[in-house]
């Protein structure tokens, strides 16, 4: 009897990045809606900006936070809210290009929940920098630092490869490389944001969490380390 098995030509995306996609275009498509005055009624034209003040995560009242000592759990969770808003449908489109190719790399090597560290992570620790770098109201919003510590957690699964094999550990720096020498170049054209400090931190936390979930964790890290 022949043990051979029929395989789709296209691999599926992993469970956890399909739902969290789902999730976002799910929130557009409502944002979309109540602008265009199929839902909500004309209060509902304001909602994105509404939601992105309420559910964005703003500088000044984190400060207070921690001059206080008190840490609502209303307030905290806007570290893991504010990756969903977006201020377009073209903002959203640019995240989930990042997420579907980066999540469907990182989601095929990480487990489900070390997948969802490495995104949260990665917004807390964006968040975390914004609140460090500057002094601001304007409000932190999109999903591009949960992105790019997909982006962080990619470049650790090249960095561990090339460590086993003994290639050039650098070169798995490359897309972060080429994404900031972008970031410059359209800083210098238009103007840069605030955002940048963010992004660079959700990369760095996505690589750094990538040596405490990703699969043998750092113990394999080493062991591979040991073997050069």
């Amino acid at each position: 009897m022949s043990s051979y098995r029929e395989e789709s030509p296209v691999n599926p995306l992993p469970p956890v990045v399909i739902a969290l996609a789902v999730f976002l275009i799910g929130i557009e498509l409502v944002f979309a809606a109540g602008s265009r005055g199929f839902i909500g009624g004309p209060e509902a034209a304001g909602w994105r900006i509404s939601m992105i003040e309420e559910w964005g995560f703003y500088e000044p009242l984190f400060s207070k936070m921690v001059e206080t000592g008190s840490f609502p759990l209303r307030e905290l969770a806007r570290f893991f809210t504010y990756p969903f808003l977006h201020l377009s449908f073209t903002h959203l489109l640019f995240v989930l290009v990042f997420l579907l190719a980066l999540g469907k790399m990182v989601g095929e090597v990480f487990s489900p929940l070390a997948f969802l560290v490495v995104y949260f992570g990665a917004s807390i620790g964006g968040a975390l920098a914004y609140w460090v770098v500057w002094d601001t109201p304007v409000i932190l919003f999109g999903g591009f630092p949960s992105v790019y510590g997909l982006i962080g957690a990619y470049t650790f699964l090249l960095w561990s490869n090339l460590a086993a094999t003994g290639g050039n550990q650098l070169s798995a720096f490359r897309i972060i490389a080429f994404l900031m020498g972008l970031q410059l170049i359209f800083g210098l054209l238009f103007g840069a944001g605030l955002n940048w400090v963010s992004e660079i931190a959700g990369f760095a936390a996505g690589f750094g969490l990538s040596f405490l979930v990703s699969p043998g964790g750092w113990s394999n890290v080493l062991a591979r380390l040991r073997k050069r």
